[in-house]
């Protein structure tokens, strides 16, 4: 049934497609830059389409490393060409390709977004502004908002905020689906974190059309009525709408002296004088950020912690030390977290297994050699998770679930890398580190778990989603 949804739903791209390229396809060629002789070896695919089809169909049958080991085992380990959302793209494969990226930023690739991202959540005004312009603006905020000194004053709200998820998600049920509560939990946060929207309703409202955006990132950027890009462009603009009402509100109380003092990020961009249309662009990037993938990553971990119980209780054990030294109420403070070493471990190779994102892009600013092969000024470069997390070069027994690889110095530079690396690691991972402990910590005192589907299908729509919604048996604990 999967299949047959998904086939129609991309039957009228194809319709559509072939009729308006028919004519032109045996005009088709390579760009002018392709055209040198040394480019890495791979395939473009289809014409406008290129591999991307291929991409996603992996993706949806839970397999999307597939697409990548096929193509390094058919053409190259360093790295191979291949066309995706209609881009030349070489991808980059290794520990040694992965630090080629991250460390070559600014200097041989810069950042760069999607056509399919940049329509579904920016502003139109902005689409043809340049990636590397649009990412330095977004980063400039991120320093004084997601440094130590200002996350520490977060964790007693995150921990509060657990605390109320879970008393009016969780304990009244015997079974939940995690993936569904922990999206919500984390869209909540970051819209009281981020633009001090707390009422649920409000959330609620604002959390839909995300939820749809996201789903057609990743997408054949085909804009057609029921198509997947089609329906997250327009969400974008439901977002972009609902955000403009709460800028303008906020925007009025500052100026009429009416706001309470709290400064997020939304009273932060608006004192320094951003416009609506820039904020709001940022705060998507954000929400995108700070959400999506850290829900997907909790998911992941109750489920593995579902499936071994002798993690589960190490865990288990690692937290209830640090419960029972709190004063009743006491919330979690910065101390309680760099306690969590195990759970972090733990965490960390949950995100090796299954990483709750792919990889990201990069845009070739010049001609560049890598590996004996010449990237063209203009390609798109595409870094992955799936060269390294699973190869058994760098991870022995890759599939084996062990979170003692680690403990002590951990896995080789360059080979774990769910957030990146180099001057464009995620600015967001403490941010996000902090979140996955406090929920964790909450769950695993509070319940014991067990899945009601052990072997649910899992798809990438483009983060890694257990179709059913991962739903638990739950048991409360008695302390």
């Amino acid at each position: 049934m999967d299949y047959l949804d998904f086939f129609n739903q991309y039957l009228l791209h194809f319709v559509v497609l072939y009729v308006s390229v028919g004519f032109v396809y045996f005009f088709y060629s390579y760009k002018s830059s392709a055209t040198k002789t040394n480019i890495p070896p791979g395939k473009k695919g289809l014409p406008f389409i290129g591999e991307t089809l291929a991409y996603v169909m992996a993706a949806r049958r839970g397999t999307p490393e597939k697409f990548i080991t096929d193509r390094t085992s058919k053409y190259s380990l360093d790295v191979f060409r291949t066309s995706l959302l209609g881009e030349d793209m070489a991808v980059f494969c290794g520990a040694s390709g992965n630090k080629f990226l991250f460390s070559g930023q600014n200097k041989y690739v810069t950042s760069w977004w999607p056509n399919s991202i940049k329509k579904a959540l920016m502003d139109p005004s902005c689409i043809n502004n340049s990636s590397m312009e649009e990412s330095t603006k977004l980063r400039s905020f991120l320093p004084p908002f997601l440094k130590p000194e200002s996350l520490q004053h977060y964790i007693p709200v995150m921990d509060s905020m657990a605390i109320e998820h879970l008393q009016k998600e969780w304990s009244p049920y015997k079974e939940v689906k995690v993936f569904p509560l922990s999206k919500k939990y984390t869209f909540a946060l970051a819209c009281r974190l981020f633009i001090s929207v707390v009422d649920p309703k409000h959330v609620a409202k604002f959390a839909e059309p995300f939820a749809q955006a996201t789903a057609g990132l990743i997408s054949v950027p085909i804009d057609l009525p029921g198509t997947t890009f089609n329906g997250a462009c327009k969400a974008g603009k439901t977002i972009r709408q609902e955000l403009t009402a709460i800028i303008t509100k906020r925007k009025l109380e500052l100026e009429e002296d009416k706001n309470s003092g709290t400064m997020d990020l939304l009273t932060s961009m608006l004192l320094d004088g951003l416009n609506h249309m820039e904020i709001s662009n940022k705060i998507v990037g954000f929400f995108i950020a700070s959400h999506d993938t850290t829900s997907t990553a909790i998911t992941f971990i109750i489920s593995y912690l579902a499936q071994y119980p002798d993690v589960y209780h190490k865990v288990f054990q690692e937290q209830m030390e640090i419960l029972k030294s709190k004063g009743e109420r006491e919330h979690l403070n910065w101390e309680d977290i760099q306690k969590m070493k195990y759970t972090w471990c733990v965490v960390c190779e949950v995100m090796r297994l299954s990483p709750p994102a792919n990889g990201a892009f990069r845009e070739a600013m010049t001609d560049f050699t890598y590996a004996g092969f010449t990237i063209p000024k203009g390609w798109k470069t595409f870094w992955t998770v799936h060269t390294t997390h699973k190869n058994p070069k760098y991870f022995p027994e890759p599939e084996k679930f062990d979170p003692s690889r680690f403990e002590g110095n951990g896995p080789a530079p360059f080979t774990f890398v769910p957030f990146g690396g180099g001057p464009r690691m995620c600015p967001g991972k403490e941010y996000a580190r902090l979140e996955i402990l406090v929920f964790i910590h909450n769950v695993v005192t509070k319940f014991k778990f067990q899945k009601v589907l052990p072997n649910e299908k899992i798809e990438y729509i483009p983060s890694p989603i257990p179709v059913k919604g991962l739903p638990i048996s739950l048991e409360t604990i008695q302390i």
